[in-house]
This record gives structure tokens, sequence and C-alpha cells, in this order.
């Protein structure tokens, strides 16, 4: 088991309710095949994981704070980031923390997330053709990545991609 973790941790980074997860379906499957004490099996991973955190393996705040750059770097919206770090198990005050550090290292993350997002579905100004006629689908592609109606707004309807870069960045 323990052997799988450090495997699973070279190749992804990790949270610890996230590895305690990975190793919990491996068991699972691991059953299916041979007879396994899952309570024993489940005690194991709980030192395994606790041993890797005392080692500083596995830290949630850093995990969190990469994760964060990585999907800003995206265009992932504030919202996106915040649910699919506390699906991996981040808790919550450390995704806040995490999410509070990128306010304070970039102006308006959300709109320069908005318009990184923009740009790589080539939603609104980064549209080569018919973009009055998209519009609409472009606002509803930024709604469901997350962003809010005022900043999907301001993005779609920007009249070029060097506006975006010029206008004075709000929140």
């Amino acid at each position: 088991m323990r052997n799988a973790a450090l495997y699973y941790l070279q190749r992804y980074a990790s949270s610890a309710a996230n590895l305690r997860e990975v190793l919990t379906r491996r068991v699972r499957r691991a059953e299916r095949v041979q007879e396994i004490d899952t309570d024993t099996a489940s005690g194991w991973i709980d030192t395994i994981v606790s041993s890797f955190e005392s080692s500083g393996l596995i830290d949630d705040r850093t995990y969190a704070d990469a994760r964060i750059q990585s999907m800003f770097r995206q265009g992932r919206s504030r919202r996106m980031m915040m649910l699919e770090l506390r699906h991996k198990g981040v808790a919550p005050e450390i995704v806040d923390a995490a999410l509070e550090s990128l306010s304070l290292e970039n102006a308006a993350p959300d709109r320069k997330a908005a318009i990184r997002y923009a740009q790589r579905r080539r939603l609104g100004p980064f549209r080569l053709k018919l973009r009055e006629e998209y519009r609409v689908r472009d606002l509803a592609a930024m709604a469901r990545a997350g962003f809010d109606y005022e900043t999907a707004r301001r993005v779609i309807d920007a009249d070029s991609p060097e506006s975006l870069e010029e206008d004075p960045l709000q929140d």
C-alpha cells in the first residue's frame, strides 16, 4: 500500500483526502479478486496518509496553492476552483486562504481568468466571425464556467481582445 501511495504521489499532486480515496478504491478493486479485511486496510491507509502528512509528502495548503495557480492560468473561475478543491477533500478554510492569496497576488483575478477562458474557447472578441449570432451562447458558456453575469458580459461584449487588456481591471 505504501509503495502504491508513493507511486501515485510521484505521478500526481494530491490532497490527503484524495490520496485516502485513491487507496480506498485500490483496496476495493483488490477485494474483488481476493479476500481482504477492509477494517485492517482502512487502518493501513490512515497510517500511511498520516505518516505522509507528518513527513511533508502531502500538504493540503501547498496543494491548494499550486492547484489554484494552475487553474487560474487555465482560465477557471473562483467558483470552479473552490468546487474542485473541495471535491478533492481540501478543507474550506484552506481553500478560502488560497483564494485570498490569489486575490492579493493578482488584481481582479476572476476577470483575468474570464479573459483567459474566452481566449481559450474563442468566445466574444476572440471569435473570428458571426460574433453577434453567438453572443447568447458565449454568455451561457461563461456562466457554465462559473463566471458571474457582469464579468461574462464585459468580456463577451468587448470590442477587441486589445480593449480587454487596455480596460482597467475591475471586479
